[in-house]
């Protein structure tokens, strides 16, 4: 299939085209920073930002997309599930 946009460059704007699963953990980096999140299941996420600020975003509702920048997903503090990383 022909991607009309091949030929563009990517921007933090233009929408993710890639992702991989999330699984927290508290000693290890995800394999990317993330341009969003995907929150599958309701439930807090504890994240290690890319700036290395670490917080703790509560009460996500299911089906969430979050547009942030995130270097590690902590197993610790994080209560929501079914997590995908976009880029």
């Amino acid at each position: 299939m022909p991607d009309r946009f091949a030929t563009h460059a990517d921007g933090l704007e233009s929408p993710a085209s890639s992702g991989f699963a999330i699984i927290p953990d508290d000693s290890a980096d995800l394999p990317h920073v993330t341009r969003a999140v995907y929150i599958g299941t309701a439930g807090n996420l504890a994240v290690t930002l890319a700036s290395g600020d670490q917080v703790t975003l509560v009460n996500l509702p299911s089906a969430t997309l979050l547009p942030v920048r995130i270097a590690r997903v902590e197993a610790t503090g994080t209560t929501a599930t079914d997590l995908v990383g976009l880029l």
